[in-house]
């Protein structure tokens, strides 16, 4: 018999049993969901010198938009994303905003335009504020009050470490197109 079978329906708190079964695998979707917002609005920092000397030929004031723009669209919206969720489905709202992240993101990677991708990186910043607070939520509605303190620590502990994590991925996908660069077009 399974630790999940002995526990008893007054333990669950109103949670459903199916989804009690699968909550740590939710509970690690929410936390790569939150890692990969979250490590997006740190690790542009780091590109800011080869962003500087694209072919995109951005001025100072588009280099810091470039930057900014993810993490201004995403705060602001934060709050309105999440009462959008709570309205009409945090689980709808989490999918929209991984496609709408995940599409701009793509779409940011082929860029020829400094505005244009400040445009994109503002369009990831809509996706994230769905995400964000859709992830937290969901926990709420995954977990039984035992158990909510724990997942709730390791979420926040996962968006620390996108914190973390952003710098170093941006700074290695930074010195692998460098590194790409100066192998096809050695003269420059």
């Amino acid at each position: 018999m399974t630790a999940s079978a002995t526990v008893s329906i007054e333990d669950l708190d109103g949670v459903d049993p199916k989804t009690f079964q699968r909550r740590w695998l939710i509970l690690a979707t929410m936390c790569l969901s939150l890692v990969l917002i979250v490590a997006t609005v740190s690790s542009v920092n780091v590109a800011i010198p080869a962003l500087s000397e694209s072919s995109l030929h951005p001025s100072a004031t588009q280099v810091l938009w470039i930057v900014d723009a993810y993490a201004l669209v995403f705060a602001a919206l934060l709050l309105p994303a999440g009462a959008l969720g709570d309205r009409f489905g945090r689980k709808g709202a989490l999918l929209v905003g991984l496609v709408i992240f995940a599409v701009a993101s793509a779409v940011c990677a082929f860029m020829t335009n400094a505005n244009a991708l400040i445009a994109c990186r503002a369009v990831m910043g809509i996706g994230a504020a769905l995400i964000m607070p859709s992830t937290l939520s969901l926990l709420q509605s995954c977990f039984p009050r035992r158990e909510r303190a724990k997942a709730i620590a390791m979420w926040a502990g996962f968006a620390g470490a996108g914190g973390a994590i952003g710098p170093v991925i941006g700074g290695l996908l930074v010195g692998y197109q460098s590194a790409y660069d100066r192998q096809c077009h050695p003269y420059g």
